[in-house]
């Protein structure tokens, strides 16, 4: 990636060409308040916007720090050569009908790759896209309308739709949007490096990315890396499914962890927050920028009606959130401030005894922002109608943020009903302002729960070629070599080699080898003892029998699975296992290589997760025996690194004494299946 700063900072741009977007990209300069360069470039034209024209790139006074290119596809390329040639410091391309127009035109994939070439060493941002605002310092390349205004501080949001760019930015939620981006074909210029680069301004409070596809999976764990050390929140709104490695159909795993779990396990990794609708999305924005990372999970609400309260305490349901009860030292503080009318609890109804007295208010909120709490939320819906009544309620609750333990956030129940300048003032006063009850909690969650990405990224390999299905015996036998525990077994070549399985202590389970999904094709005989062996094989009819020590004392059947997802890695899924596995639906997916801790606490989200720890008194499964089993997968897999495609286990069957492996699959080069 070549350096941005002159690109996305400039204080000289030039604007080539001559349209109504070109006109466009002056006036929104001039209307921000741009106080640099603003050099027009048109090969006729004697003035564009009011402002006198060049007739080349290489007649401007200086090399500009950015472009704005709103010339046609192939006129861009050229345009992309004078600007490098001149030595600017970077260039939007407005231009579509690149690789995103391949389905109509197959050349438009050789004219963005011309594209790429022509900028040689100078970033570009595109082609097919609206360029930048920077609200910071006045500066945008940007051909279209748009709601943002100067800010000395706020947040940076990325999105890869010019168009869902533009309606964030005409949010009425005041959130203090210091610089929006798009990305467009994203040719040279990736995502996450645009982020990079925007996480060097300390002027940036939390970076919100809307993703349709990752690309490179190491620039985002870099992105990871450097938001961690700058204290910087990242969020995401992933939509669509990025393309996938070839995944068989022959394992469950594939089916189990679906097309998106690799995208969610991605940002689970890194630590970026997933949020799945706009509404949240700038509501969490705005809480980061104002409070941070919430300390706790807990919340105090307070509002003057048991309708409110209630909605509180129901908002949260689902959500990684808890309202503690009072402590003692709150209740007594309540208790003076309120009188014995009102009965004390979180979330709290005072009642509006004390409604438009703001340093009575005050007294009865602080208590609700104790220090034991994440956020304290005050719920207030000014009317549109007349507000003035509700102006003491805005004051006591910057009066509780100033005498308060923890954040405060002053809530509407409806959107609507957050005016802006109360949410301006709100803001300066460090209250968050935040629109939407709902909207409210979820930011609050996200907040509460931020995590920190591993130093080590993802484990990433190339879809590997030549496939072939080991047979079960052999794939348990490299899994063993990992230690992975698996039964005591023999393979017999047919009904008259069954003699090999003399040595065996019954029951006894025989699988017919070279089914694809054996108990479907009633390949399994469980619960047997030698005398039934040749009945049993004749049932099943296959030319090889793969004959184990059946494995007892079962608490709870898992699978463990990985598939090597080429968009974002090796990808390991725990579940519920057995023959019901699509139908639970009771998985966590993570991406390789993973911690003993991040197993553990896979194992505890799951549904099933009671029958390991032992429910209703019976006997748990031997924990530490199932992550060494999950570990020893990952170690089978990490060692053939691009040579496995898939590996599973389903099920581990999960006892008091143990975990061990009846099933296994494992899909590979068949180089290394030999």
């Amino acid at each position: 990636m070549g350096d941005l700063s002159r690109l996305l900072s400039p204080r000289r741009i030039a604007v080539v060409g001559g349209g109504a977007w070109c006109e466009n990209v002056i006036a929104q300069c001039r209307r921000i308040g741009f106080e640099g360069a603003l050099w027009p470039v048109h090969p006729r034209r004697s003035d564009v916007g009011g402002l006198p024209a060049r007739a080349r790139v290489a007649d401007l006074p200086d090399a500009p720090d950015a472009a704005f290119v709103g010339v046609n596809r192939a006129a861009t390329v050229d345009v992309v050569a004078d600007l490098a040639a001149r030595g600017a410091g970077g260039a939007v391309c407005f231009a579509s009908g690149f690789s995103e127009a391949v389905g109509e035109d197959a050349g438009a994939g050789d004219l963005q790759a011309s594209l790429v070439a022509a900028a040689g060493g100078m970033p570009i941002l595109g082609p097919n896209c609206y360029g930048f605002i920077n609200a910071l310092d006045g500066a945008l390349l940007w051909p279209d309308q748009h709601g943002c205004k100067p800010v000395d501080r706020g947040v940076a949001i990325l999105t890869q739709s010019s168009n869902i760019a533009i309606n964030l930015t005409m949010q009425r939620r005041e959130v203090p949007i210091a610089f929006v981006g798009t990305c467009g074909n994203m040719a040279q210029t990736r995502q996450a490096e645009i982020a990079l680069a925007l996480l060097d301004d300390p002027r940036i409070t939390a970076i919100g990315l809307h993703i349709e596809g990752f690309g490179p999976v190491s620039d985002w764990h870099a992105l990871a890396q450097k938001a961690r050390e700058k204290g910087v929140p990242l969020l995401a709104m992933k939509v669509g499914v990025s393309e996938q490695a070839r995944q068989t159909t022959l394992s469950h795993t594939a089916s189990l962890a679906g097309d998106d779990a690799g995208a969610s396990a991605l940002l689970t990794r890194l630590g970026i927050a997933r949020l799945h609708e706009l509404p949240s999305f700038l509501e969490t924005l705005k809480l980061l920028h104002c409070t941070g990372p919430l300390r706790n999970p807990t919340l105090s609400s307070i509002s003057c009606s048991g309708g409110e309260a209630s909605l509180a305490a129901d908002a949260v349901t689902g959500l990684k959130l808890a309202f503690p009860p009072l402590r003692t030292a709150q209740t007594t503080a309540l208790q003076a401030a309120l009188g014995p009318m009102v009965a004390l609890s979180n979330p709290l109804d005072y009642h509006t005894y004390i409604w438009g007295d703001a340093e009575k208010m005050a007294a009865a909120w602080t208590p609700m922002a104790a220090d034991h709490i994440g956020l304290a939320l005050i719920i207030i819906d000014y009317p549109h109608t007349d507000a003035r009544d509700w102006q003491a309620a805005t004051r006591a609750a910057i009066a509780t943020r100033k005498a308060g333990n923890c954040p405060v956030a002053v809530v509407s129940t409806l959107p609507e009903l957050m005016p802006a300048d109360i949410a301006a003032e709100l803001m300066a006063a460090g209250v968050a302002p935040l629109c939407g009850l709902r909207e409210a909690m979820v930011a609050a969650e996200v907040a509460a729960h931020m995590r920190t990405p591993p130093d080590t990224p993802p484990l990433v390999a190339a879809s590997p070629g030549n496939l072939e299905m080991m047979s079960e015996a052999d794939a348990k036998h490299l899994l063993r070599d990992h230690g992975v525990p698996i039964p005591a077994h023999v393979v017999c070549d047919g009904i008259g080699d069954l003699d090999k399985a003399r040595a065996l202590h019954p029951p006894l389970v025989l699988k017919g080898l070279g089914f694809a999904h054996k108990s479907d094709a009633g390949a399994v005989r469980l619960g047997l003892t030698r005398d039934e062996l040749p009945a049993a094989a004749d049932a099943v009819r296959a030319e090889r029998y793969l004959i184990e020590e059946m494995v007892q004392g079962s608490v709870a059947e898992l699978l463990l699975g990985v598939t090597l997802d080429a968009a974002h890695g090796y990808l390991l899924t725990i579940g519920a296992g057995g023959v019901l596995t699509e139908l639970w639906q009771d998985r966590v997916s993570l991406l390789l290589p993973v911690t003993e801790a991040d197993v553990r606490d896979a194992l505890s989200q799951l549904r099933i997760s009671p029958l390991l720890t032992g429910f209703r008194g019976k006997p748990a499964a031997d924990l530490p025996a199932v992550i060494d089993a999950v570990m020893g997968l990952q170690s089978c897999v990490i060692a053939h690194s691009g040579q496995i495609a898939e590996a599973e286990i389903n099920p581990l069957i999960c006892t008091p004494g143990g975990a061990v492996a009846a099933d296994a699959l494992i899909l590979m080069s068949r180089a290394q299946t030999s």
